[in-house]
């Protein structure tokens, strides 16, 4: 049964936060200090994850499963989990290219820790891997993260390369001021070691609710700088996809940017997010949660759990009206959403 929202979008992507916990302390993402953390009670267990993703699944053909934080691999045995969702499967009759076979499972980290783990989620059955990196110096690392650990993430990539994943690709969110600066030196990175840099533009979701629209880097101004350095053509149009992307003329593989705010993708979205207390959202931006990890531990059936994702799904808007004037920021930031 396929998962049709107001404007006629058909659900295909289910976010899942794992954690809201970090080992980083990225400026656009959470504050240097004075998080509160989850109690580990109010957490989605890994049966529960099971569960509600194999509604998803098994009932409405999702057929992709992003897992995400805070910062994902801080959850112990998280293999474990990739392993319990690389074992669902869509029904014969999906409409989905996955019909019969299991979901297309990916992640996104921020490196550091990738290198312990990589081989073991590749063979729990996770396919692609994303991993952030907004900047390739070092001092400038550390103020964007509070954290010394450059070398590391840059070895987490090589670590995802090595492990033979589909796709690896590297997040850079840019901002004005900040590493707008690098924008040329992240593609030359991206084509040197042959992954796909996807630029994003910064979005009103940092912790400290200082964004402004002018600290942000617009995707035709980051295509241009590139464009100037690096040919590029654009792709067929990315339908459901978040990213724009484009080729480098020479062959030397694609870039893409994620246009959150000049030239959103909200007319195709294809996705909802489940938080890691167990909160179902519509959209990254949503002001409106359901609360599936109440109805579970308080006895609800699959077919009543279904019901409120249903439910959910016919609530989620037409876009999140950055820019205008009725735009809310959500009261959560990045890390407690789910990136």
């Amino acid at each position: 049964m396929d998962l049709v929202d107001p404007f006629g979008r058909t659900i295909r992507d289910l976010r899942i936060s794992v954690t809201d916990r970090c080992n980083f302390r990225c400026t656009y993402c959470m504050p240097e200090e004075g998080m509160k953390w989850l109690p580990r009670s109010d957490v989605l267990s890994f049966e529960e994850i099971e569960r509600l993703a194999g509604i998803f699944v098994e009932r409405f053909d999702v057929d992709g499963l992003r897992l995400t934080g805070g910062e994902p691999t801080v959850r112990a045995h998280l293999p474990v989990l990739v392993a319990k969702l690389a074992a669902l499967r869509l029904p014969a009759s999906s409409p989905s290219p996955n019909a019969g076979r299991a979901p297309d499972i990916a992640l996104t980290t921020n490196g550091a820790t990738f290198r312990l783990l990589a081989h073991e989620l590749r063979d729990a059955g996770l396919h692609r891997v994303n991993i952030s990196l907004d900047t390739l110096r070092g001092e400038r690392f550390l103020e964007m993260t509070r954290r010394d650990e450059l070398p590391r993430v840059l070895d987490g990539i090589e670590a995802a390369r090595e492990a033979g994943f589909a796709q690896v690709k590297i997040n850079a969110v840019i901002e004005r001021g900040v590493n707008d600066d690098e924008i040329v030196d992240l593609a030359r990175f991206g084509r040197d070691n042959h992954v796909e840099v996807r630029f994003i533009e910064f979005m009103p979701l940092d912790a400290s609710g200082h964004w402004m629209n002018d600290k942000v880097v617009g995707q035709d101004e980051i295509v241009a700088a590139i464009a100037a350095e690096f040919p590029v053509e654009q792709i067929a149009a990315r339908g459901a996809a978040p990213a724009d992307r484009w080729r480098y003329l020479d062959g030397t593989g694609t870039v893409g940017v994620i246009p959150s705010v000049t030239k959103p993708f909200c007319a195709d979205c294809d996705r909802v997010r489940l938080t890691a207390d167990g909160q179902l959202r519509t959209c990254l931006f949503a002001t409106t949660e359901f609360d599936l990890l109440a109805l579970m531990r308080g006895g609800a059936s699959d077919d009543e759990l279904s019901m409120e994702i249903q439910r959910a799904v016919g609530t989620k808007w037409a876009g999140h009206q950055i820019n205008q004037v009725n735009f809310i920021r959500p009261n959560r930031s990045m890390s407690q959403i789910g990136g």
